[in-house]
């Protein structure tokens, strides 16, 4: 019964919600002709050479599960009210102590507690987590080390082993499926340069022009002066015509961050 007591501490020390801690006690019988002896937390000798072993487990509230083995022919009702009488006796005790370790399940979820993580994602974009012949997902998994599952509606299931995992996986599944937001800023690489402009990746997949007149407050001659192919940075996007093409701004997105200090490698 250690393994119940165990059990319900380790959820709750794991930050699993359950609604009362659980512990469990093992009743142990031995009879000679009429004299008869009730033992509480039986040993597995006791166990083994007696004539009854009553396993009880429960809350404060009543009794969860029991189980019970005998090698005897027939149960008084008097000899089981009194094993039940002394297995809560028992179990309170049990609880009482446990309650000194921890007696309420902690707010906050392990970070090491495996979970799954559901999340709704619209229909139409499934085709673009599963990627050609897999490949997104794939890539998805092997880098966060989560197991991802989508059914038909939408409905994203994510698997992990620790938290770290499932918010990796949540967050590129995310940054596929999510839409451009006018307004934001984004942080990504440069893809290509022109003559008029930086070609900038905000998401997975979604580009946007940065203009040359957008790069900077000062007047930019060539766009290679102040973006490169491969550069990191951080772009606002100002608006999304008609046509879907994304108008982005390096210089808007500088201005908002103007209180962020320098220093931290983007460009």
């Amino acid at each position: 019964m250690a393994t119940v007591c165990a059990s319900s501490l380790a959820l709750m020390d794991a930050g699993v919600p359950i609604r009362a801690a659980c512990a469990g006690v093992a009743m142990g019988l031995i009879r000679e002709g009429d004299d008869v002896a009730v033992l509480t937390d039986i040993l597995g000798l006791e166990d083994a050479l007696g004539d009854m072993d009553f396993k009880v487990a429960g809350t404060r509230k009543g009794v969860t599960s029991i189980q019970m083995d005998i090698k005897i022919q027939g149960m008084t009702t008097a000899i089981l009210g009194e094993a039940l009488e002394r297995a809560h006796k028992g179990r309170i005790h049990i609880l009482d102590l446990m309650d000194q370790a921890l007696d309420s399940a902690r707010t906050d979820l392990s970070a090491y507690a495996p979970r799954i993580v559901s999340i709704q994602i619209n229909p139409e974009k499934i085709g673009e987590i599963i990627g050609p012949k897999g490949k997104t997902i794939r890539a998805i998994q092997d880098e966060s080390g989560a197991t991802i599952d989508i059914d038909d509606s939408g409905l994203v299931k994510i698997a992990a082993v620790s938290g770290e995992a499932g918010a990796r996986a949540r967050e590129m599944i995310e940054a596929i499926v999510q839409d451009p937001e006018v307004g934001r800023i984004y942080e990504g690489p440069v893809k290509n340069t022109t003559t008029f402009g930086a070609f900038v990746e905000i998401m997975p997949g979604v580009e946007g022009l940065c203009h040359i007149s957008e790069l900077q407050d000062a007047r930019t001659e060539r766009t290679e002066d102040v973006l490169k192919k491969g550069d990191i940075t951080r772009v606002k996007l100002l608006s999304i015509d008609e046509k879907g093409r994304l108008r982005l701004s390096r210089k808007a997105a500088l201005a908002e961050m103007a209180d962020v200090p320098s220093g931290d490698g983007h460009t």
